[in-house]
């Protein structure tokens, strides 16, 4: 590192420090604080907090909701930056490709910027160009929040894990949406996956102009789903729109396992009657087995079955440490307890999910990064319909969708196939059994086999078996007293004590005393 760099990265480091020390971040970081912290320390910041509260897995919810009021504009970078990243990206002047392009941005956020453009070929585009040298001022940022995580107090916020593991994970989502190839390819699948459903669009891709730092889609010229007065006048029905994309939004989920992570109302646009999906930089998955589990999840609510919830809560997490299963079986029956018996359509997806999250993370259980994105995702949508059409149910439009297809009459021939394949392992299985049953029988012959068992108990039981044993320990102690005085008493051994050797003499009375304690202590615990 050069001593200019280095002058400049103890700079910064100070800055960082002199922030957080004006917040006295040493007695504790409140949600609202947190929120301030990362504005005053600036776009780079804002960023990692805008991913950070997609994280409900690391943070506590009320740091989450804080950091999604995170404001996302910012100063927009000079042209002649942008003209550079374009040049750098093609090579060539970028006059050779586009004809046009607006030097005033559409937007700038903390990654990058939107530009208004037209190519040669005259179609009207947006191109998303990305902040220069932004790659290395945040890695240089994770690497100074590192440090100033290691010079700071400890600091108090509750449920929060080692804070460089978090910055980690931040740096390598971060990462991944630098990366305009990405996106490029969400946009892609995204409109494969819904190219059948009539009424919702996505932009078109050039994805000969598109490089990592470069992305280039068609110009959508709709109405954002926050401009409820315009829609009116272009004759749209707010709740029709609320609906539908409450519909698509969970078709997305359920049946895609491939959904919109950020579907705030600056994402969703409305055009020629149809719903426009647009920033594919954040997208979550889910696997078959996640959404299965999802839905035996929401049953197990609805069935107010805890058994049947902490199966799922085994299956979903990956343990850091070894589970307590009985606390997690209380904390589980705490959450049923919440809902009661209500109907499956009543249910609350959004509301189920981040409740069975706080569960997984009390137990410091870690859940798919797919379900935190999804529990954002959920909070985002339930806001923008609040706003759009407050009317609507969400639930009962989600509801309405999933009975069919995943609760009540799940595709027949998923789950033929899925049987079918289920019965053909499970009769492989069972062949195999008189000949595992064989093996395990010669092992036991032959010593070579173990049984290892893993038993988990109470504290009331633990402390009952602990004074089980010490009272059998003290039971042996006393016979031993008493054979071992009896064969001295058989011997001339001197000193005597009522003609008997005084050591025989003492371990009667030691063995008496033993047996006597033992007796009272059984009494005492009976009553």
């Amino acid at each position: 590192m050069s001593e200019q760099s280095s002058e400049k990265y103890g700079k910064r480091l100070k800055e960082i420090t002199s922030v957080l020390h004006k917040h006295a971040i040493s007695r504790g970081v409140t949600p609202e604080k947190l929120r301030l912290i990362l504005e005053e320390l600036g776009p780079t910041y804002i960023k990692l907090g805008q991913i950070a509260s997609m994280h409900s897995d690391i943070l506590p919810k009320k740091y989450c909701d804080e950091l999604m009021r995170l404001r996302s504009d910012v100063a927009p970078m000079p042209f002649e930056q942008v003209q550079e990243v374009l040049e750098e990206a093609y090579g060539c002047p970028y006059t050779e490709v586009f004809a046009e392009v607006d030097p005033v941005p559409l937007g700038s956020a903390s990654i990058a910027q939107v530009h208004k453009a037209v190519l040669k070929t005259g179609e009207k585009v947006v191109v998303k160009v990305q902040r220069k040298g932004i790659y290395d001022i945040m890695s240089r940022d994770i690497g100074l929040l590192h440090k100033a995580v290691r010079l700071l107090p400890p600091i108090s916020m509750k449920g929060l894990v080692d804070l460089d593991m978090v910055l980690d994970e931040l740096w390598a989502v971060t990462q991944e949406e630098m990366n305009f190839l990405i996106e490029a390819s969400n946009m892609e699948e995204f409109a494969k996956k819904n190219e059948d459903v009539a009424f919702v669009g996505t932009p078109a891709l050039f994805k000969e102009y598109t490089t990592t730092h470069v992305l280039v889609m068609e110009y959508i010229d709709g109405l954002g789903i926050d401009e409820k007065e315009k829609l009116l006048e272009n004759g749209y029905d707010l709740k029709e729109i609320g609906t539908k994309l409450v519909d698509n939004y969970i078709k997305q989920v359920m049946d895609d396992g491939f959904f919109h992570a950020d579907p705030h109302p600056g994402n969703v646009r409305i055009r020629d009657g149809k719903i426009i999906w647009i920033d594919m930089g954040m997208m979550g998955r889910l696997t078959e087995r996640d959404k299965d589990l999802i839905a035996e999840a929401v049953k197990g609510v609805a069935a107010n079955d805890v058994a049947l919830i902490l199966e799922v809560v085994m299956a979903l997490g990956e343990f850091q440490g070894h589970p307590d299963q009985s606390e997690l079986y209380r904390d589980i029956g705490d959450l049923l307890s919440k809902y009661g018996t209500v109907d499956m359509g009543d249910i609350d997806l959004a509301e189920v999910i981040q409740d069975l999250m706080e569960v997984m993370k009390k137990n410091k259980i870690r859940m798919p990064h797919g379900l935190t994105m999804l529990a954002r995702g959920l909070t985002h949508m339930e806001g923008a319909l609040a706003d759009l059409a407050p009317e609507i149910n969400m639930v009962g439009i989600a509801a309405a969708r999933m009975s069919g297809s995943i609760f009540l009459e799940k595709d027949w021939k998923n789950a033929l196939k899925h049987n079918a394949r289920s019965v053909y392992r499970s009769l492989h299985k069972a062949l195999d059994i008189p000949a595992l049953t064989a093996d395990i029988l010669h092992g036991f012959l032959k010593g070579q086999n173990r049984i290892n068992l893993d038993l988990h108990s109470t504290d009331d039981l633990n402390e009952m078996l602990t004074r089980l044993v010490k009272r059998i320990i003290m039971g042996f102690l006393a016979m031993a007293l008493l054979i071992s005085s009896s064969i001295i008493c058989t011997t001339d051994m001197k000193p005597k004590i009522w003609g008997i050797p005084a050591l025989g003499a003492i371990g009667y009375i030691l063995a008496l005393c033993m047996a006597l304690y033992i007796f009272l202590s059984h009494i005492h615990i009976r009553k």
